[in-house]
């Protein structure tokens, strides 16, 4: 099968890249590692919220136990979609950050 970016038809399959369209995106979406930072603090809010605001809400102390698995399930549910966002990105040769524009003097 051809990759699915480039079409190289010696590597990957149709849901798949090949190794080197893997390490073109790999090197690409490194400038944009902080991505990772605002799915943590969405978790966190989520399991503060749930372990400390329920029981004092006066919720039965498993439901606050649950709520690490909520915090959990939002972190990685919002990573997923920021890396399918990026790979959109990557695909369509997204916008270059600022800092990474030619001087133009």
């Amino acid at each position: 099968m051809a990759c699915a970016r480039c079409g190289n038809p010696e590597e990957g399959d149709a849901r798949r890249w090949c190794a080197a369209c893997e390490a073109a995106y790999d090197g690409w979406s490194r400038q944009y590692a902080a991505d990772v930072v605002w799915a943590a603090l969405s978790g966190t809010v989520v399991v503060a919220f749930a372990g400390m605001g329920l029981p004092l809400l006066g919720i039965s102390w498993l439901a606050a136990v649950s709520g690490v698995f909520a915090g959990f399930g939002a972190f990685l549910g919002l990573h997923r979609l920021n890396v399918r966002r990026r790979r959109r990105q990557f695909l369509a040769g997204g916008p270059v950050p600022r800092a990474y524009l030619p001087d133009r003097s």
